[in-house]
């Protein structure tokens, strides 16, 4: 499996690509264009698997776990260097800037969901040459209420605090588990792969975003950090998304005219696997890839 070193955390990635060098080598080198994905909250590269073989014909497509998240964990016990980083989101689009230096990739189009998203944001207007076209999935603005943020501040520590390992035996806890985040079914070996990513994130990183993500300062600074984009972006909210409801896109949408918002509809915070076909449709016309896709993954 190939790693690379990011200050101080091995950093897991992966190609998906047609491409017969990036087979071999696990380096760039064809005539396409990179398409790197970021993963949200507590997730990994897994989830973005289905989508970016779809669009391999078209792209070299990067997937990386985020630090301290899927198989980019921490190291143990966890150097003061590593622990001085925090889990601000803007140390994680530093982190991608690295990355990319690693690879020795200059250049690259973003497709990025929920927390993702938001580091993608900060990483467009903190290096916005590097970045042809983004898409957010998920992704939005929203007002500070500070019993509301520590009302969720005290239940995330909860959850985060609880993972034991044996929840993963329990029959049937997989859809348990997804159907705050699903309007529509998704495959089972997606949504287990869901409940294994968040037994088996870090505690530091899954409790350190939850607190940086959803917080005053995202609240205060987001919205201007939207305002600022100046790469074209596509904004994809699902019609019923609980986790980072429509009106929290619109409301980022607005705030500049490069951002082109599409609501996909009977679907919530995985429209990309609820309705695949719609979705990478979407995507390809936004990216200029004009393709159509046929047929889409049958849930079961």
């Amino acid at each position: 499996m190939p790693y690379i070193s990011i200050r101080g955390v091995p950093h897991y990635y992966e190609w998906v690509s047609t491409s017969e060098r990036l087979s071999t080598d696990l380096k760039p080198g064809s005539d396409k264009p990179v398409l790197v994905f970021l993963h949200g909250w507590a997730g990994s590269t897994r989830y973005w698997q289905s989508t970016a073989a779809a669009l391999s014909d078209r792209f070299d497509c990067l997937l990386y776990d985020l630090r301290g998240f899927g198989k980019s964990l921490l190291p143990r016990p966890i150097p003061p260097d590593v622990a001085g980083l925090g889990y601000e989101l803007d140390s994680y689009a530093d982190d991608l800037a690295l990355f990319l230096d690693a690879l020795s990739i200059p250049q690259v189009y973003l497709n990025a969901h929920s927390t993702g998203s938001s580091i993608a944001v900060l990483f467009l207007n903190r290096y916005a040459q590097r970045v042809k076209r983004a898409v957010l999935t998920c992704s939005g603005v929203f007002e500070y209420d500070e019993k509301a943020f520590k009302s969720f501040h005290r239940f995330g520590g909860y959850v985060v605090g609880f993972r034991p390992n044996w929840l993963v035996r329990i029959p049937g806890i997989d859809r348990m588990f997804m159907a705050r985040f699903l309007r529509r079914s998704i495959p089972k070996t997606a949504r287990i792969a869901f409940l294994e990513d968040f037994l088996t994130a870090d505690y530091e990183a899954a409790l350190g975003t939850v607190y940086t993500a959803v917080s005053e300062r995202a609240a205060l600074e987001m919205p201007q950090e939207f305002a600022n984009i100046c790469v074209p972006t596509l904004l994809i909210s699902g019609e019923y998304d609980k986790i980072i409801p429509v009106a929290l896109g619109e409301a980022a949408a607005v705030l500049n005219e490069r951002i082109e918002h599409v609501i996909i509809p009977n679907t919530a915070h995985f429209p990309m696997l609820e309705d695949t076909e719609t979705y990478l449709n979407l995507v390809r016309a936004f990216l200029g890839v004009e393709q159509p896709v046929t047929g889409a993954s049958e849930a079961v």
